[in-house]
This record gives structure tokens, C-alpha cells and sequence, in this order.
């Protein structure tokens, strides 16, 4: 799985790729200078069940908020589901 990160000026996703397909993204929204907006999660059907939201936010996101050090708010109910989950290894980054 291949995860690229688009941004614009307000807005950005990270798009999951499988052998060249699209098969994910998940997409945000700048909130300030230091935190984004998860606003939505989507996978391709033919992609259901093989992990993919996880991997974007665990691949993607993670390790670009980290570096950037900045926060999430996680709106979207995938992404605030995954940071319950997962909250002793990426709580850090959650407001």
C-alpha cells in the first residue's frame, strides 16, 4: 500500500493506493496553525475489511502531525473511533 499526501491551502487528504489503484482517503481541514480537522474517511468497496482507513491514519496522518507538531480533532467517526481504540500508542496527538 502506497499512502500520498495532497494538501492545498485549507484542506488536505491522504490517499491509500493498492498495486496502482485508489483505494482509500481520508481528508482534513487546516484549523489554525496548529491542528487539523479529520473530517472524513472513505474506502473504496472493493477495499472493505483490508485495513485501509488504519493504515492512512497510522502511516499518513500520524507520522505528519507528528512532524509538523501539531494536533487532531478527529470529526470524522472512523478517526475519532480509531483514536479510542488506539489511544496509549496515538493519543499524543489528539485534542
Amino acid at each position: 500500500m502506497e499512502i500520498k499526501h495532497e494538501a492545498q491551502e485549507n484542506k488536505g487528504a491522504f490517499i491509500a493506493y493498492i498495486d496502482g489503484q485508489r483505494a482509500g482517503e481520508m481528508t482534513y481541514s487546516v484549523a489554525g496553525t496548529d491542528k487539523i480537522i479529520i473530517d472524513h474517511t472513505g474506502v473504496e468497496e472493493a477495499f472493505n475489511g483490508k485495513g485501509v482507513g488504519k493504515a492512512i491514519l497510522l502511516e499518513g496522518v500520524i507520522p505528519y502531525v507528528r512532524e509538523k507538531q501539531i494536533k487532531v480533532l478527529p470529526l470524522c467517526p472512523f478517526a475519532s473511533a480509531m483514536f479510542k481504540k488506539m489511544a496509549n500508542e496515538i493519543g499524543d496527538v489528539v485534542i
